[in-house]
């Protein structure tokens, strides 16, 4: 039966979309709920349930101006005038070594690219490590010199550290915690809020390379493909980025949850909607190849040498050709743009011609790649 009063004009399509667009709005605002009385896979994610954890967790106890900004790096003022970004991160891949790279890598290029998208320049590191009894020392020794390469390459310093050792069975092998400092130059400012409708958003290179590369190496799946990890550090790409593009306005490294999760947390802290055209998407044909036979989207898997730039459109392209002049920004390419509206909303132009939504998940189809 219609609820459309008597004399009244039904309402137009538009309307209608408008309407569940607002209702979508509404909910999206809503503050993050942990409903679950225990800790699932979900909530070391990157999504929704991680959210939940983090805001009625950690953020409700710990609650300070530089934490509720949710960003990669806390950035802070010194005395002296001086800022810096620090940043702290733990890893528990399985497996711990795969194509591309090994937990080691990934423990020194995390952190580094937490501090660098949060406009700082890296400076040192320390280490702590988890180590199950029983755990080969050869294979100890493999994992620290990867992470001393790492941090040479990054031009960082491991300057302290800790290591426990827990029982057989306690812990998978190998956990790593690493934390960052970095010093951010004088005028550097990044922030969502300086986000405006018609800026470009730009992606440092292909997407999804780390997630698949990890979720195959555990060969729990009949697939083979050539995929390795981009595991690297971003450092450089962006102070070449910066040079280039002096007004850029926002970043962010897309680790857990990908590209997608980086939008939507960019698209809901901004207040403006986030357009990604899907012919754009830079994506390895055997990594698409992969992600469609497991019937995973590429936007949503874990990458851990690529950032998410936020830049004018007057300055995208030299944006771009600053990426391509590097090695690691060789794919960059410009893959949406910033709209006032619909808030907090992340559409994807799609090749055929329609759009859809990309909202948050809310747990991941790849846990432990990071």
């Amino acid at each position: 039966m219609s609820s459309t009063p008597v004399g009244a004009q039904p309402p137009t399509s538009a309307e209608r979309e408008g309407r569940v667009l607002d209702r979508i709005d509404a909910f999206r605002k809503r503050r993050p709920r942990l409903l679950e009385t225990v800790v699932t896979l979900a909530h070391g994610a990157g999504g929704k349930s991680s959210a939940a954890l983090v805001d009625s967790v950690f953020v409700e106890a710990f609650r300070n101006p530089e934490l509720e900004q949710l960003g990669d790096s806390a950035v802070m003022g010194l005395p002296s005038g001086e800022r810096v970004a620090f940043s702290t991160d733990s890893y528990v891949v399985q497996p711990l070594q795969f194509p591309g790279g090994s937990i080691g890598n990934l423990a020194v290029h995390g952190t580094v690219n937490d501090l660098a998208v949060s406009g700082a320049r890296p400076r040192w590191l320390s280490a702590a490590f988890v180590i199950e009894e029983g755990f080969e020392i050869s294979l100890l020794r493999t994992i620290v010199a990867d992470m001393r390469d790492s941090a040479a390459a990054a031009g960082v310093a491991i300057v302290t550290g800790d290591t426990k050792v827990v029982g057989k069975g306690a812990a998978d092998g190998l956990y790593i915690s690493t934390a960052g400092v970095g010093v951010v130059p004088a005028g550097r400012v990044l922030a969502a809020d300086l986000v405006r409708p018609g800026d470009r958003v730009v992606v440092s290179g292909t997407i999804g390379e780390h997630g698949m590369a990890v979720m195959l190496a555990r060969g729990e799946l009949a697939i083979e493909a050539d995929i390795a990890s981009d595991t690297a550090p971003v450092n450089g790409l962006v102070e070449a980025l910066l040079a280039a593009a002096p007004g850029t306005r926002w970043m962010r490294d897309a680790t857990r949850g990908g590209i997608g999760t980086v939008c939507n947390e960019l698209a809901q802290s901004a207040g403006v909607a986030v357009v990604l055209d899907e012919q754009a998407l830079p994506v390895q044909p055997q990594v698409l190849g992969a992600c469609d036979l497991l019937g995973i989207d590429p936007l949503y898997v874990a990458n851990e040498g690529k950032f998410v730039a936020v830049v004018p459109a007057e300055e995208s392209d030299a944006a771009v050709a600053a990426l391509h002049g590097q090695p690691l920004g060789a794919q960059a390419a410009v893959i949406g743009e910033v709209m006032a509206d619909p808030q907090g909303i992340v559409a994807l132009r799609t090749a055929f011609g329609g759009s859809r939504i990309v909202d948050m998940l809310v747990g991941d189809p790849l846990p432990r790649i990071c």
